[in-house]
């Protein structure tokens, strides 16, 4: 059958990677499900080298291993990673994960054979340290009305922490390339909803984050391409009105996390201001925009 491929970016984290391979050695009906782990080293400047012979002694995952030349970032590592794989779903995992469940990988191939027309699922994120649900990586802005229910539809998924078809790809498209980091994930979203599938979380897989439950600090670049990014999502895809206050809110945020930055702010604003230039809008469809509204999507920043 061999339905699953599992694909990992990795930069700087060793210790983790070689974690998550073993994770994945033990899950069950591997031999069954799992076509491919396709592992891109983003260039990293640590020593990968035990995960590369633990790759070699475990012949019985077909584990394909790629040190980039470059940093190609998420979406880059990622899109270049997918056309390795041949698989009709792509589980897209950090590296700094472990899988909770040793049965995953049954539950994914019947979750998408239920519903033809999903085209991504979104899975329940814990921390690894305490296996509380991480807040930031719920595919839905109202964590209190959401977080208890096992399954529902949704607008956008956790990026660190999803199954995509590989069919829905090729038909929309791939991660934005133009994203180095952050807001991918709503881009590809808007366009697999645009196209009539669904996009929907599920808790019955689980993804054990070893991030600190106080969070990873984001620094000034990082904030600034959020912003950015998020900006032209909104430009590209809603109606204008969603990309003003998108833009001016992620403004506020950025001043609240970095101490008032305002040279930095007014920078960025230069940026958000060619938008226009550089963007080409293509607005959801009024179908679309019932959907957002249906599953009480958050639009405005």
């Amino acid at each position: 059958m061999n339905n699953i491929a599992i694909i990992i970016i990795t930069y700087n984290r060793p210790e983790d990677m070689l974690a998550l391979a073993k994770n994945i050695v033990e899950l069950d009906g591997k031999e069954q499900y799992l076509e491919k782990v396709i592992i891109v080293n983003n260039n990293s400047t640590k020593d990968y080298s035990l995960v590369e012979a633990f790759i070699e002694s475990h012949k019985e995952v077909n584990f394909k291993y790629i040190a980039s030349p470059e940093n190609l970032g998420v979406s880059k590592g990622r899109n270049f990673a997918i056309a390795q794989a041949t698989a009709p779903f792509l589980f897209m995992l950090d590296d700094d994960c472990e899988i909770k469940e040793k049965y995953a990988l049954q539950t994914i191939d019947g979750l998408f054979a239920s519903n033809p027309k999903t085209g991504i699922i979104s899975i329940k994120v814990e921390y690894f340290q305490n296996g509380q649900m991480q807040q930031n990586a719920f595919p839905h802005k109202n964590f209190k009305k959401y977080k208890d229910l096992q399954n529902f539809q949704t607008y956008y998924f956790a990026g660190g922490a999803h199954i995509v078809r590989k069919q829905v790809m090729e038909e929309v498209g791939n991660y934005p390339s133009n994203f180095f980091y952050g807001m991918e994930e709503y881009d590809l979203s808007y366009r697999i909803l645009n196209a009539g599938y669904a996009i929907e979380y599920n808790a019955g897989i689980t993804m054990l984050h070893k991030e600190s439950p106080e969070g990873r600090q984001a620094t000034k670049e990082k904030i600034k391409g959020m912003w950015l990014n998020k900006s032209i999502v909104a430009y590209t895809y809603l109606p204008k009105w969603y990309f003003y206050t998108t833009a001016f809110m992620w403004s506020l945020f950025y001043l609240s996390k970095t101490k008032f930055d305002l040279i930095g702010c007014l920078g960025n604003w230069g940026a958000v201001f060619k938008i226009s230039k550089i963007a080409k809008r293509t607005p959801l469809t009024k179908r679309t925009l019932q959907y957002l509204n249906k599953v009480e999507a958050r639009l405005w920043y």
